[in-house]
């Protein structure tokens, strides 16, 4: 990553984080008010105020910190401090449980209306998408053993409809986590539809760092069959000590005749330091070249490498037959938003619980370098990638915040419910107690997602 892409990563996550925290907290300050709490402090942040404004006939203090990654808002508490008598009954502590219980769950719930909102805009204006045509089929493989073929269209998985790669892929990572089989309806090049079952029981998906679900199941996109053309030629690289120019349309390599891109870079990549026989088109002559990719070694793997960048140009009726607009009415695309934030909940929470019991990798999780990476890659993409990016870690906060753990929300709602059984709240020495274990295991989170956000930039 060069400096500018460093810088805009970093000004897309403070954005971001700013974004999701002032939703989160905005929810506990809105319900404080209508639950009749007075508020002190709503800060978008920790550490040294930035900027700070006092308004409201509470003269409410308006903060945005330092350091953007949380914040708080500080409502009017006996526990904290002397509350004044014409004020005692709007301290927090003296309202009723089921008051303090919607306060605290008003936050996450209020990451969850984020998301929903978020994807009913990119529903409502549409998403662009390739239709779920299979390419490749790798054998062996679990999508060979059910029957699969190069060229079926995906049209539903365990009854969901795909009409995008999209849809298609999210599917298949929901139902691969938990699920025992994938239930795939697909029409073939001859237009039938079937039905075909892959066998997920030992997929084991979540054990490894990087979850390469395609590549587990055995499937990959399909391409169109288009000779690669050489768009430039890297000075000093083997392609150009070789003499391949710009324009080249490749032809065969090494005996074989090259009929798409991912055929050519398979066969370079293959073939490190090896003299392979090379025959391009060239203002409609072939030429015969001798090209000997060179040996590269990135994460533990030699490859061959050339040192060109290819050219793929696809033909416009083919373009336009493989695009789908995933695009819904303003019902249909509530309804939609409404399904794809609790699916995606679900499968954050299944995440998570795999996490605990030891089925899923403590090296999937991610900090904030990770997050400040995708926040960068989604926002140079556009706003509908950034605005899904947005979601998604608005649904994770929403989760991650609910879990009954203390310190966070969670923890304080299973609290107001013991209170609800019991009848009286929780003494002190127990909130001590659940302070410093939420305390220890928050900080232990942490640091192992920070650990492997450095383990993934050194490597």
């Amino acid at each position: 990553m060069n400096i500018i892409s460093i810088l805009y990563s970093i000004a897309a996550f403070v954005v971001a984080i700013g974004i999701l925290v002032t939703i989160h907290e905005f929810g506990h300050y809105w319900v404080a008010r209508k639950m009749g709490v007075k508020v002190l402090r709503f800060s978008v942040g920790f550490g040294k105020p930035l900027w700070t404004k006092i308004a409201g006939e509470d003269q409410t203090e308006y903060v945005i910190a330092s350091i953007p990654l949380g914040g708080y808002v500080k409502m009017l508490d006996e526990r904290e401090g002397d509350v004044d008598a014409k004020d005692l009954d709007r301290a927090f502590n003296r309202k009723s449980v089921w008051r303090r219980f919607a306060v605290v769950a008003a936050g996450p719930i209020f990451n969850f209306i984020f998301a929903i909102v978020a994807y009913y805009l990119i529903y409502l204006a549409g998403i662009a998408g390739i239709k779920p045509v299979i390419g490749e089929v790798a054998i062996p493989s679990p999508a060979h053993t059910a029957g699969l073929l190069k060229q079926d269209l995906i049209l539903s998985i365990n009854g969901i409809e795909t009409p995008s790669w999209e849809k298609a892929r999210f599917t298949l990572l929901e139902k691969s986590v938990g699920e025992q089989q994938l239930v795939l309806e697909v029409q073939g090049v001859d237009l039938q539809v079937q039905e075909k079952i892959i066998d997920i029981a030992n997929l084991g998906l979540l054990e490894e760092e990087q979850i390469d679900l395609m590549g587990k199941l055995g499937l990959s996109n399909w391409r169109p069959d288009i000779p690669p053309v050489i768009e430039g030629v890297v000075p000093g690289g083997a392609a150009e000590a070789a003499g391949v120019m710009a324009g080249d349309k490749i032809v065969s390599l090494d005996g074989s005749p090259i009929t798409n891109v991912h055929q050519w870079v398979k066969t370079i990549r293959a073939n490190p330091e090896t003299q392979l026989d090379l025959v391009v088109n060239r203002d409609g002559n072939r030429t015969s070249l001798k090209i000997t990719p060179r040996e590269k070694q990135e994460n533990g793997e030699t490859y061959g490498f050339i040192g060109v960048r290819n050219l793929v140009k696809i033909p416009e009726d083919i373009r336009l037959e493989m695009e789908v607009v995933e695009q819904y009415g303003p019902v249909s695309a509530l309804l939609q938003s409404l399904d794809k934030t609790w699916r995606m909940s679900w499968l954050t929470l299944r995440v998570l619980g795999k996490l605990v019991i030891g089925e899923a990798s403590v090296k999937n999780l991610s900090g904030p370098i990770t997050i400040a990476h995708y926040a960068g890659l989604s926002a140079q993409i556009g706003l509908e990638q950034f605005l899904g990016f947005l979601a998604i870690i608005s649904i994770s906060l929403g989760v991650l915040n609910l879990l009954p753990v203390p310190m966070l929300d969670g923890g304080h709602l299973f609290y107001y419910l013991v209170e609800m059984i019991k009848g009286s709240p929780v003494s002190e020495a127990v909130e001590v107690v659940g302070q410093k274990i939420g305390m220890a295991l928050l900080f232990g989170l942490m640091s192992l997602a920070i650990y492997n956000d450095l383990l993934r930039l050194v490597g």
